[in-house]
């Protein structure tokens, strides 16, 4: 194959000192002994302990005191149950309280992988032949809860890229949660994720054709708190709970870079991590422009493909998505509409690639199936490495394979621009394999990518490197799509 492919030299490594504050409950028996113990402290003695601590921290985190209240306030009804008034708490008891129940999170401590580029809306004060953008990353910490981090940096003129500072702090942005939902589409995503139609019945009829939030929450609270339920039902209720819970807003503050923002897993359907998102500027019809990712929320034993969506990097919205072709992984979608209808690549039986088509964002039906694996290196499986990228020749995607050895490589393929149905060219090689340099990591022998983008008819393919750390190479546009048309002689 006569591609060169330029790999750079920069590296991006997981950073262990870039950490969170999170809520550590300890349980309810060693709570209340914990609350009891404070409340013997002197008034001296509780300002002490807390201006220790706030001292000790006070330059790893914003708002301490906030947060200590903030999560003071979730043994709430706990501090009733012990007799106690919670107003008669004093702010520091309150602060102290919070403190015992707060503990840091590093969330790269065990990677920075699966990279996907986009343009940055900003691109003002720029030279001739530069390109500010912005990459994400999957974060990964202890337990392998991932999250979604980012960077911001420059392409210049030779495609060199040069990364903006990095600032210490990282902020958790405030969580807002949908208030109404529709009762049909909420009972077909039940469906899709298998909950069984008993127990769908119990709870939904009852309810409106369009219910409240906390109607849902308080009827499914209702029967877990019944003791004598089996536990098919009690996993089928709290995924109805945590289904619900994943539709949810995120608004972060504009003082605070793109580099101290993350998208932590926010709802139960997440509970065990947010994965591989990838990143599309999508231009619709009128010419505005949404940024959107798809990516898979993860529980410990269900996945759900969610969107999320911003024109500005401060304001999220998060959805489920649902329809009989939102099952597995690997959504990705293109970056305009087709005749008039979203299009969106998938990997609906985890095996092949799908194309589908939808008049809403959110509802994905009848995939049509693209690309099986045909080639040595991705006998296994072939998947998607990021949203398609137009092109005058047609829509050039990246595509992993998996071969011998569990080994993963980037490839590419083209399909047609009026029909992505059509495949009209395929790489019989790999793009990227692990090379020795690469191989060694958190899942040895994987290169892998959330998508790429053009600048200065080159390919820029950011890049995972064994599931640890990330870099980038770069490919010939022209040269690219030259063999790619070549490929279906």
């Amino acid at each position: 194959m006569g591609i060169k492919v330029q790999r750079k030299p920069l590296k991006f490594t997981p950073d262990a000192s870039r950490v969170v504050t999170r809520f550590f409950n300890n349980g309810d028996i060693r709570t209340k002994q914990l609350i009891l113990n404070i409340l013997e402290y002197s008034e001296t003695k509780v300002a002490d302990e807390l201006a220790k601590t706030l001292q000790e921290f006070k330059g790893r985190h914003r708002n301490l005191k906030k947060i200590f209240k903030q999560h003071c306030e979730n043994f709430k009804d706990l501090i009733s149950q012990m007799g106690i008034k919670y107003e008669h708490l004093t702010e520091n008891q309150k602060m102290l309280i919070g403190a015992y129940s707060t503990m840091e999170y590093s969330l790269e401590s065990a990677a920075l992988f699966n990279p996907s580029m986009i343009e940055d809306l900003d691109q003002s004060f720029l030279k001739e032949g530069e390109k500010r953008v912005i990459i994400s990353f999957r974060a990964t910490g202890e337990g392998h809860l991932s999250s979604i981090v980012f960077r911001r940096g420059i392409l210049d003129e030779e495609n060199n890229l040069h990364i903006l500072k990095v600032k210490n702090h990282i902020d958790l942005p405030e969580v807002g949660y949908k208030m109404s939902y529709d009762k049909q589409r909420f009972v077909e995503k039940m469906q899709e994720i298998k909950i069984p139609d008993q127990f769908i019945s119990e709870i939904m009829d009852p309810l409106p054709s369009h219910f409240e939030y906390y109607a849902l929450k308080d009827s499914v609270k209702k029967i877990l708190d019944d003791n004598k339920i089996d536990s098919a039902k009690q996993l089928a209720l709290s995924e109805m709970t945590w289904l619900v819970d994943s539709y949810y807003d995120l608004t972060f503050s504009e003082l605070n870079d793109i580099s101290e923002r993350v998208i932590f897993p926010n709802s139960p359907a997440e509970s065990r991590g947010i994965e591989d998102a990838r990143f599309v500027r999508f231009t619709d019809d009128d010419g505005s422009e949404t940024i959107y990712a798809t990516y898979t929320a993860y529980n410990g034993h269900t996945i759900i493909p969610k969107l999320l969506s911003t024109c500005d990097f401060l304001d999220f919205r998060i959805m489920p998505l649902h329809g009989n072709a939102a099952q597995n992984k690997n959504f990705a979608l293109f970056p305009r509409k087709i005749k008039g209808k979203y299009a969106m690549l998938a990997r609906v039986d985890g095996y092949n690639n799908y194309v589908v088509f939808s008049d809403r964002i959110t509802l994905w039906n009848n995939p049509i199936k693209i690309q099986e694996p045909k080639f040595a290196w991705d006998l296994t499986q072939i998947g998607n490495c990021g949203s398609p990228i137009y092109t005058d020749e047609g829509w050039l995607i990246l595509t992993h394979g998996v071969g011998p050895m569990r080994r993963y490589c980037i490839g590419a393929s083209l399909l047609d621009l009026e029909d992505p149905t059509r495949v009209i060219g395929r790489l019989k090689e790999p793009l990227i394999s692990p090379n020795k340099e690469e191989r060694e990591g958190y899942v040895p022998n994987v290169v892998y990518s959330c998508g790429g983008m053009i600048h200065n008819n080159d390919l820029i393919i950011p890049y995972a490197v064994s599931d640890y750390s990330s870099s980038y190479a770069t490919v010939n546009l022209s040269s690219l799509l030259e063999e790619l048309k070549k490929s279906m002689d």
